[in-house]
């Protein structure tokens, strides 16, 4: 596959932000461009400026993982960051086809029996894709998100309601930082799966409508889902503060499941009590 374009958009990007206090390097002379040079990381990186620039250029395909390591620690990648990388790799040898997800048609719901796991957990849970997908979530899920449920589009999905539905702005306090774990989470799954058409008309819509989000796509940011803190004003029971985990699914490659939990006895834990009881009346039965 040729995802030089990516490659060299990925690496200069994160070359642009190490500057050469943070690499022990001395900062010597007028820099016209901020970060490091070439000839820099191809110091720190143990290779010929003449060698990185031409990975730098995209040319990934045959790299050994020895060099994508020295490249890694050069640039300080994070766990994301190396394995995006690792992926970009892949792809341009072309060995993804072995390591990415299924090709079979994706299904917009979720199995009956992923449903019944889902309805059985008492706090919110939901399951998405790379694509932000909302595909299936409990009760308490889908109260919390009933803002993205209701904004007008074929398939749930965070993406589309962070930039492109100004209720986002209302339902996240934090709206810079979702917009920016947002992005990070799609380019991640693009890195992954190069393939996804799906993904790719997303990218290419969101781009389209939303500078918010055009700038944040060409900064190459990519991150790692994993556990945290979320804050949300639910338009119906107010703040809410809820710790998530995230895992993902072995039997469905490239969903995740997401639970959302309260810390007990705190303000949040009796806000999802008022949310469960609103969403008994308020919302149907889940599809």
């Amino acid at each position: 596959m040729d995802n030089r374009a990516e490659v060299r958009d990925f690496l200069t990007t994160r070359r642009a932000r190490i500057t050469p206090e943070r690499a022990g390097l001395p900062a010597v002379g007028q820099r016209r461009v901020p970060g490091l040079r070439r000839a820099e990381v191809a110091a720190l990186a143990g290779m010929s400026v003449e060698y990185y620039a031409k990975l730098e250029r995209g040319a990934l395909a045959g790299v050994s993982a020895g060099v994508l390591d020295a490249i890694a620690r050069a640039l300080q990648l994070d766990d994301a960051e190396r394995g995006h990388l690792l992926h970009l790799a892949q792809a341009a040898n072309g060995s993804n086809v072995l390591t990415r997800p299924s090709r079979r048609p994706r299904q917009a719901t979720a199995r009956p029996s992923l449903q019944w796991t889902l309805d059985a957990i008492t706090s919110p849970a939901i399951v998405a894709n790379g694509r932000q997908d909302l595909i299936a979530a409990n009760l308490l899920g889908r109260a919390m998100y009933a803002d993205i449920y209701a904004y007008p589009s074929p398939t749930p999905n965070f993406a589309r309601f962070t930039f492109l539905d100004s209720a986002a702005r209302r339902l996240f306090p934090d709206w810079e930082l979702f917009a920016d774990m947002t992005v990070a989470n799609l380019r991640t799954a693009a890195g992954v799966d190069p393939h996804d058409k799906s993904l790719h008309d997303l990218v290419g819509e969101l781009s389209t409508r939303s500078d918010d989000f055009r700038r944040r796509w060409g900064a190459h940011d990519v991150r790692i889902h994993g556990t945290g803190t979320k804050r949300f004003h639910h338009h119906v029971v107010g703040d809410l503060a809820l710790a998530y985990e995230t895992m993902s699914l072995d039997a469905e490659p490239g969903l995740a499941m997401t639970i959302y939990a309260a810390q007990p006895g705190s303000p949040t834990a009796e806000a999802l009590t008022l949310l469960g009881s609103w969403a008994a009346t308020a919302l149907p039965a889940a599809r």
